[in-house]
């Protein structure tokens, strides 16, 4: 058995090689990844894995991020107007997208309403024939964040024209219309595949607007695109884009090294300063829009009490997780917003490390021989590098109070998916990088009631803080948020669903000759523009 793991990995070593090296007139990139997508469907998920290789080099959205930026700007809508109530967004369609052609569909007409109609439709209407086209379809990140509700209706003004209603105003909807789950999918291709009873091949063979089309996915292996010939931006100086499946760090940066690929996400930190002394490559760093936590399910006994879980974040030591997991390139967090993010409460203080109050805590709540599961995640993640090493440090942290943990992992994609469950035991290592640059996308996405059972792994529905971050989006006056959002951070420290473990600094090492690469605050990794140098 492991000599043929070796040898597979050999052979598609070997393949990617031969490939980067190609022919003299085409340009190769290989893109080191570092896990597997659960699908090609970006709506249906939460991962930024999935994202990197569907959202973002495959599909488009209505308004685009701004590359480096949090900053909403063009994208297959070229202009849009938003009523004085803050109730309709209409939105100009860009003339003359086309869609992808590929060995598997051949296009007839370009970008119409009907695209942009059918692509929010499928995840808002349960009689949408695509509602449940992948069974147990959750549209997480749409329910989530109120959407069924929110939008009252979307009309074809004409061909170029899209009108969205909403049933009350909504401060974050025109930068959520920028997130991964709102790409823009090909209706004819949709009808097409329905009509062929193919209609899971929409989450196995993508077809978008974007500036690159995909060619093949091995699992687990290799994903390869080639380069959109008919994208609206301009065609792309890559001509075959490569994703090497790559989910062992150090492997990562071997192969990095070795000229085997030329990026790769998540380092091991221990391996960032011999990266940065090796003249064949370059270092980007930048400050992480993001947050690590462990998430208690608070439906259980007797993670039910808001004092049990305080007692536990007491005897978590961030800062040894910190220097363990990321030699100090990142900070320890109190809030469940990163302190780059407006609206952060710097006012609010956290909770000692303080092993001995946390038992004594424990013993007041009644709580004695605890035995507890804490879960930790199977790939890096910008803002945890090594889960199971942070779980180990936990695990002897709580053993110092009188808890008893049994760390447990799952694949990634059944990882995330057990994690949402309501009745999941234990509690899980996860942790989020901002979306869309506004407070709402962390405190209502992770925490709100509407994501029980989705993005809401603690299970956590305070009508306090519901309240406070509802309203906070229901107005523009960005002054107003904040005090609202200053307040809710206020409770979530008090209620404690999640211990808050530290906000990371993100390294993105490449080889010398990439050039055009910009990191972003939001965690994407997109390879627009992006060229090797001969």
């Amino acid at each position: 058995m492991t000599f043929n793991r070796t040898l597979k990995a050999a052979m598609i070593g070997a393949s990617l090689a031969a490939l980067s090296a190609g022919a003299a007139s085409a340009k190769t990139l290989v893109y080191c990844s570092e896990g597997s997508p659960e699908g090609f469907d970006p709506a249906l998920y939460t991962a930024g894995t999935t994202f990197d290789a569907s959202s973002r080099p495959v599909y488009n959205r209505l308004v685009e991020f701004e590359p480096g930026t949090t900053s909403i700007g063009p994208g297959l809508a070229e202009s849009w107007e938003i009523s004085d109530d803050g109730l309709e967004y209409t939105f100009k369609l860009r003339p003359g997208v086309k869609f992808q052609t590929t060995d598997f569909f051949t296009p007839t007409r370009d970008l119409n309403a009907d695209d942009v109609i059918f692509s929010f439709e499928r995840q808002q209407k349960a009689d949408n024939p695509w509602h449940q086209y992948v069974a147990g379809a959750a549209w997480e990140y749409f329910n989530g964040m109120g959407m069924p509700d929110l939008i009252k209706s979307i009309e074809k003004v004409d061909d170029l024209t899209v009108k969205f209603t909403l049933a009350k105003p909504e401060a974050p909807f025109l930068t959520n219309l920028g997130m991964d789950f709102a790409s823009i999918m090909s209706k004819e291709y949709a009808d097409k595949l329905a009509a062929d009873g193919q209609m899971d091949m929409l989450n196995q063979r993508p077809l978008g607007t974007g500036p690159y089309a995909f060619v093949a996915y091995q699992p687990d292996a290799v994903i390869r695109y080639r380069a959109n010939a008919d994208f609206w931006g301009g065609k792309q100086k890559i001509d075959d884009l490569v994703f090497a499946i790559t989910t062992d760090a150090a492997v990562r940066a071997q192969k990095l090294q070795a000229g085997e690929c030329h990026v790769m996400p998540y380092p091991n930190a221990a391996d960032v300063e011999g990266m940065k002394a090796n003249a064949d490559l370059q270092v980007m760093e930048q400050e992480g829009l993001n947050v690590a936590y462990l998430a208690y399910n608070t439906t259980q006994a007797p993670f039910d009490k808001a004092e049990v879980r305080k007692a536990l974040n007491m005897a978590i030591n961030k800062e040894a997780i910190i220097d363990a997991v990321f030699q100090g390139a990142a900070t320890p967090a109190k809030n469940p917003i990163p302190p780059t993010m407006w609206s952060y409460n710097d006012a609010i203080e956290d909770d000692a490390y303080d092993p001995e109050a946390a038992k004594k805590m424990l013993e007041e709540a009644g709580v004695q021989n605890l035995s507890m599961k804490v879960w930790a995640m199977p790939v890096a993640r910008p803002y945890m590098l090594n889960a199971r090493r942070a779980a180990e440090i936990i695990q002897s942290d709580f053993a110092e109070i009188g808890v008893n943990v049994e760390i447990v992992s799952f694949e990634w994609a059944e990882y995330l998916q057990r994690s949402r469950e309501k009745d999941r035991d234990g509690a899980v290592l996860l942790g989020w990088t901002g979306d869309n640059g506004d407070p709402d996308n962390f405190l209502h996405t992770l925490l709100g009631c509407e994501a029980v059972g989705g993005n809401n792994r603690a299970q956590w529905c305070n009508e306090e803080f519901n309240d406070l971050v509802t309203r906070a989006k229901e107005t523009a006056d960005q002054e107003e948020r904040t005090k609202l959002y200053e307040e809710a951070q206020v409770v979530f420290k008090r209620e404690a669903p999640w211990a808050t473990i530290d906000h990371s600094l993100v390294v993105m090492p490449m080889r010398k000759n990439v050039s055009g690469y910009v990191m972003s605050p939001l965690g994407h990794h997109s390879f627009l523009d992006v060229d090797i140098q001969e």
